[in-house]
C-alpha cells in the first residue's frame, strides 16, 4: 500500500546542508500497527510528516498503491492529506474556539460533505471514542485523554487509509495512555497505523511491527516488508477528491474566533467605523442640502421662468469654436475673427411659425406666458407744479404684468384699490417693506419726502403718447417731438394707478419688479396703433434707410430692431413661460425640444432655465464640498483599514498553530487565505454597520440644531443606498487591507506552524 524508496530529506541553514533522512526504504501493508522508535533528532517526526504529505522529500519517491507522488501538485497533496491521511498529535492540536463537534467536522467540511451527513458522521465517530455527550464543549473544557480522543475522532471521521500518530500518549498519564493505545490498537485492525514514540514498552505491547531509526537511517525492522526492485513504478497521479473550504465555513470559523475575542473585535470595529461615520455624516448633510435646493428650485419656479430671448449666450458652441485654434501659437499667421458671427451668441428666430407652435402648449403646464417686446412706450407725466416730464419707459420699474390675474394674485396681495384689467389701468408694486425706489418717485414727478400714503398714488394719472404725436418729420427724417405739453394734451392714452400690490409673505418668489405694472392690453393697443403710424409706414417703404437717423441699414437684423422699437413689428424679442410645477417645467422643455428636431442649428430655439442654472451651480458647489469633506473623512477610513490589516496580521501570528492544523487536515493555501479574508470581511462589515448606525443616531441632534438655526426640518438624512454602499466600502477596504496578512498565513510552512505554541 505504502512504499518509501530511497527517501532523503535535508534542511538548509544558509548554505549548510543538514541531512534528516538518509535513504529510507520501507514498505507498509494495508492493515498493520507500526511503531517507529528512536532517540530525539533521529528523523522520526520528519519521516511521519513526509508520509503524511506535510513535508516534501528531497529525493527518492513515495508510492501509494503503486502510484508515484513525485509530480504531485500542491492541491493534490492537500487532497491526499484530507482523504488518505489522519493525523493524531502529541499535543492534540485542536482548534480552541471551535466546539468538539466542529473540530471533528472540519475535515468533512474540507471534503465538501453536506451539513446533514457531516453532522451524522461526526457524531457517529465521537460515539465510537465515547464522547457522544461532549459535542458542544470547547477543547479547554475537556481532560487530556478526552482531547486526544477528539483528535482521534477527527483523524478517523474521513475514514482515511492511513492513521499517523505522533507521540499520542506523550502528554497523558499511564492510565489514560493505556486507554488511548487500546483505542488505536482497535483502529489498526482495518487500516494502516504508523505511530512515532519514545516509549519502547508501549511499542512492544501494542504494535505489530517496530522500526528503529538512528541518524536518519533504519537500523532495525522487526517485520520487514520485502520490496520488489523490478516492479515497474507507474507515474499515474493518485486520484483524490479535491478539497475546498466553502465561504460559509470560512466565515463561520472566523466568526467563532472573533467571538472568543469579542472585546478586541468590538474595539477594532469601532475604530474602523470612525471613517464611515465621517463620510456618512457628510453624505447626510449633502443629501439634505440637495433636497433643500431641489425644494427651493420647486418653490421658486414662478420667479425663474423658462426664458426664450432673441439673443442667447451659447458657451458650448463658443468653446468648440475656440478649440479650433491653438492658444499662444508659434506660427506667423493671423486668423480673421468676426465677433458678430461668433458662435458665442445664438440668435433665436422667434417667428410666426414658432409662436404658432408655442400656442399649442398645454395650458395645464403653465401659469402664464409673458411676451417681451422692444416696443418703446412713450410716457409723459404732469408734475405737481404744472410742468411736464418725459418718463424713461424702458427702465426696470415700468413693466408689463403677465396676463394671468389668478396667478399674479396668488403671489401678490392687494393693499389698496383694484387689479388693473383695462388697457388704461396700471398697478403700483411696492416691495415687502412697502418701499419704492426714489428713482421711481423722481421719474413720476413725486416730491421726495419721508412717508407717503396710499392715497398719494391711487388715482395718479400719466399719459402714453402714440407714434404720430411723438415723432415729427423734418425733411427726410423723423425726430422726437419736444413739445411735451402739446403731446400730453392731444389724443394721448391716459393711464391711471388703480391698485397697490405687495408680495405675499408665503409667496414662492417675486415675479414683478417694484414700480409701475401695466397690462398686455396696453401693449396690444399701442402696437395696433403703431402699425398704421406715419413713421412705421415710411420705414416700411424705405427698408434700406433708418428714418430716425438717416443712416443706411446694413442688414435685416438691424431693420427688424428698428421696426420692433417703433411698433411696426409685433414679434416678441423675449418670452417668459411660468410653469405650474417642477414636473410641468420638464414637460414644457420636452415640448420646446421637440420643435428643434430636424432643424438646422441656426433655426433652433434655445431656452434658458434659470432655476436649473442656479440649482446646478449650487449642486456643483455642494458636490465639491462633499468630495473634499469625504476625502478628509476617507483618510481616517484608510488609516482604520490599515489598522485592521495590522490586527489581522497579529491574528495570523496568534493562530499560526491553527493554520498548521488546517493544513494537516487537507486545507489548501487558498482556504487559509479565505479564513483570514473572511475575518477581515466580518470586521469590515461590523465596522460599516456600526458607522451607519452611529451616524444615523448623530443625525437626530444635528437635525435639531439645524432646525433651530434655519427652520429646515429633517435636514440631515442618509440615503439608504448610500448607507449600503458605505458598508460595502468598509468591507472592501478591510478585505484589501487583510490581503497581505492572509497571504502570509497561506504561505506558512505547515510543519513549522504545527510546532508553534
Amino acid at each position: 500500500m505504502l512504499e518509501l524508496i530511497n527517501i532523503k530529506k535535508s534542511y538548509f541553514v544558509g548554505k549548510i546542508e543538514i541531512p534528516a533522512l538518509r535513504g529510507i526504504n520501507l514498505a507498509f501493508k494495508e492493515n498493520e500497527f507500526v511503531a517507529i522508535l528512536g532517540p530525539s533528532g533521529c528523523g522520526k517526526t520528519t519521516l511521519l510528516n513526509i508520509i503524511g504529505g506535510l513535508d516534501r522529500y528531497t529525493s527518492g519517491d513515495l508510492l501509494i498503491d503503486g502510484k508515484s507522488t513525485k509530480r504531485f501538485k500542491e492541491y493534490e497533496w492537500d487532497a491526499y492529506r484530507n482523504a488518505t491521511i489522519g493525523f493524531v498529535f502529541q499535543n492534540y492540536n485542536l482548534i480552541n474556539h471551535l466546539s468538539v463537534l466542529d473540530n471533528v467536522e472540519m475535515a468533512l467540511r474540507l471534503s465538501g460533505v453536506s451539513p446533514k451527513e457531516r453532522r451524522e458522521r461526526a457524531i457517529e465517530v465521537l460515539n465510537e471514542v465515547w464522547l457522544g455527550d461532549q459535542l458542544k464543549k470547547k477543547p479547554n473544557q475537556l481532560s487530556g485523554g478526552q482531547m486526544q480522543r477528539v483528535a482521534i475522532a477527527r483523524a478517523l471521521v474521513n475514514n482515511p487509509k492511513i492513521l499517523l500518530a505522533d507521540e499520542p500518549t506523550g502528554a497523558l498519564d499511564s492510565k489514560t495512555s493505556k486507554q488511548i493505545m487500546e483505542l488505536i490498537k482497535r483502529i489498526s485492525k482495518d487500516r494502516l497505523v504508523i505511530m512515532v514514540t519514545h516509549n519502547q514498552e508501549i511499542a512492544e505491547t501494542y504494535s505489530d511491527r517496530i522500526i528503529r531509526l538512528l541518524d536518519g537511517q533504519v537500523i532495525e525492522d522487526t517485520i520487514p516488508t520485502v520490496l520488489t526492485p523490478n516492479q515497474p513504478k507507474t507515474e499515474v497521479k493518485l486520484i483524490n477528491r479535491k478539497t475546498s473550504m466553502s465561504y460559509f465555513t470560512a466565515l463561520k470559523t472566523s466568526f467563532q474566533n472573533l467571538l472568543m475575542k469579542k472585546w478586541r473585535t468590538i474595539i477594532t470595529s469601532l475604530a474602523g467605523s470612525i471613517g464611515i461615520i465621517g463620510i456618512a455624516l457628510v453624505l447626510s448633510l449633502s443629501s439634505g442640502m440637495k433636497k433643500y435646493v431641489d425644494k427651493m428650485q420647486s418653490d421658486t419656479l414662478a420667479g425663474f421662468p423658462l426664458m426664450i430671448d432673441s439673443v442667447v449666450y451659447n458657451y458650448e458652441s463658443y468653446q468648440l469654436d475656440l478649440d479650433r485654434f491653438k492658444e499662444f501659437p508659434d506660427t506667423k499667421e493671423i486668423y480673421p475673427y468676426d465677433r458678430q458671427t461668433s458662435p458665442i451668441f445664438h440668435y433665436n428666430n422667434i417667428n410666426d411659425a414658432f409662436l404658432e407652435y408655442l400656442a399649442g402648449l398645454n395650458k395645464d403646464w403653465y401659469n402664464s406666458i409673458s411676451y417681451q417686446r422692444a416696443l418703446k412706450i412713450n410716457v409723459i407725466i404732469k408734475t405737481a407744479n404744472g410742468g411736464y416730464l418725459k418718463v424713461n419707459s424702458n427702465s426696470s420699474y415700468f413693466n408689463e404684468i403677465p396676463d394671468n390675474q389668478t396667478f399674479i394674485e396668488s403671489q401678490y396681495e392687494k393693499l389698496e384699490g383694484n387689479y388693473p384689467t383695462e388697457y388704461n389701468q396700471v398697478a403700483l408694486i411696492v416691495d415687502k417693506r412697502n418701499r419704492l425706489d426714489s428713482q421711481i418717485l423722481r421719474n413720476f414727478g413725486f416730491d421726495e419726502k419721508e412717508v407717503y400714503s396710499f392715497s398719494d398714488f391711487l388715482g395718479k394719472k400719466f399719459r402714453v403718447i402714440l407714434n404720430d404725436d411723438y415723432y415729427v418729420k423734418i425733411g427726410n427724417q423723423y425726430v422726437e417731438n419736444t413739445n411735451l405739453e402739446e403731446m400730453y394734451n392731444n389724443s394721448a392714452i391716459e393711464l391711471e394707478i388703480v391698485g397697490i400690490y405687495r408680495i405675499k409673505q408665503d409667496a414662492t418668489s417675486e415675479i414683478l419688479s417694484s414700480g409701475i405694472g401695466y397690462t398686455t392690453k396696453l401693449t396690444d393697443y399701442v402696437l395696433e396703433d403703431a402699425q398704421n403710424s406715419q413713421i412705421v409706414l415710411e420705414q416700411k417703404n424705405n427698408p434700406d434707410r433708418d428714418v430716425l437717423t438717416g443712416q443706411p441699414i446694413l442688414n435685416e437684423q438691424k431693420y427688424q430692431e428698428i421696426m420692433r422699437n417703433l411698433g411696426g413689428d409685433a414679434t416678441p424679442t423675449g418670452i417668459q413661460i411660468y410653469p405650474v410645477s417642477f414636473e410641468a417645467k420638464d414637460s414644457i422643455k420636452a415640448y420646446l425640444d421637440k420643435y428643434n428636431v430636424n432643424k438646422p442649428k441656426d433655426e433652433q430655439i434655445i431656452y434658458t432655465d434659470l432655476a436649473e442654472m442656479v440649482s446646478n451651480a449650487i449642486a456643483l458647489l455642494i458636490n465639491t464640498i462633499t468630495i473634499i469633506l469625504s476625502a478628509f473623512a476617507g483618510i481616517s477610513l484608510v488609516v482604520s483599514s490599515i489598522m485592521i490589516g495590522i490586527i489581522t496580521f497579529v491574528s495570523v501570528i496568534e493562530r499560526t498553530k491553527e493554520i498548521g492544523i488546517m493544513r494537516s487536515l487537507g486545507a489548501r493555501k487558498k482556504d487559509i487565505s479565505r479564513i483570514f479574508n473572511a475575518e477581515t470581511i466580518i470586521i469590515g462589515f461590523i465596522a460599516g454597520v456600526l458607522g451607519i448606525v452611529i451616524a444615523v443616531i448623530l443625525n437626530f441632534p444635528i437635525n435639531i440644531i439645524i432646525k433651530v438655526l434655519t427652520d429646515a426640518e429633517g435636514f440631515a438624512q442618509l440615503p439608504i443606498i448610500s448607507g449600503l454602499l458605505l458598508i460595502l466600502l468598509s468591507t472592501t477596504l478591510t478585505l484589501i487591507a487583510g490581503l497581505i496578512p492572509s497571504r502570509i498565513a497561506a504561505n506558512k510552512d505547515p510543519v513549522i506552524a504545527l510546532r508553534t505554541e
